[in-house]
């Protein structure tokens, strides 16, 4: 539960107002501690998410736990404590905390401690099971490429009977049609 002071200054009132407006804007959030990391290195890791359609931001912990309030989200305020930053996420979650989570291997002063993904709260480990699953695109190629497969061998088979009787010529037609056996006339 966000504190709430009795009287709030209107700064402090548009802040919290700015807040919920981002964070209305995104389905999915990923909330990582970035205690320890440069600034050339945020600035790489905001470079890795825009690519994949998300940002990174920080906000005052007090501001997002209102945000996030107000938004009838009150489950992440567990991940609102100490340097925190949040991943905005719009589209695929997964493609995002891959960025996070590789990231993350080679600059480990990055630390994923949780994230809200689809209406569901997700613990570190969860959401890095989640980073190894294939994207959307991925699976859809896949499905494709599945569908394709039959239908391309299928068209090689006759291409290749095509070829073959285009290089026998007309003459190999010619018995093959002769040995049909004729309709009988009425």
């Amino acid at each position: 539960m966000a504190i709430m002071a009795k009287k709030l200054q209107p700064a402090k009132t548009a802040a919290i107002e700015e807040t919920k407006k981002v964070l209305g804007e995104f389905s999915n959030f990923v909330f990582v501690d970035y205690r320890g990391l440069t600034v050339e290195q945020i600035t790489k890791l905001r470079a890795g998410l825009r690519e994949k359609n998300s940002q990174l931001k920080v906000f005052k912990n007090n501001f997002a736990r209102l945000a996030f309030d107000e938004l009838k989200n009150d489950e992440v305020a567990q991940y609102l404590s100490g340097p925190t930053a949040i991943a905005l996420i719009k589209d695929e979650a997964n493609e995002s905390a891959k960025v996070l989570f590789d990231f993350a291997k080679d600059t480990p002063a990055l630390v994923i401690k949780g994230a809200w993904v689809d209406g569901e709260l997700y613990d570190a480990a969860k959401i890095e099971a989640l980073a190894k699953l294939p994207g959307k695109k991925q699976l859809i190629a896949m499905l494709m490429s599945a569908i394709n497969g039959p239908a391309r061998k299928l068209a090689g088979t006759l291409q290749a009977y095509v070829e073959k009787l285009e290089k026998e010529g007309p003459a190999a037609a010619a018995p093959a049609a002769e040995a049909a056996p004729a309709p009988a006339a009425e």
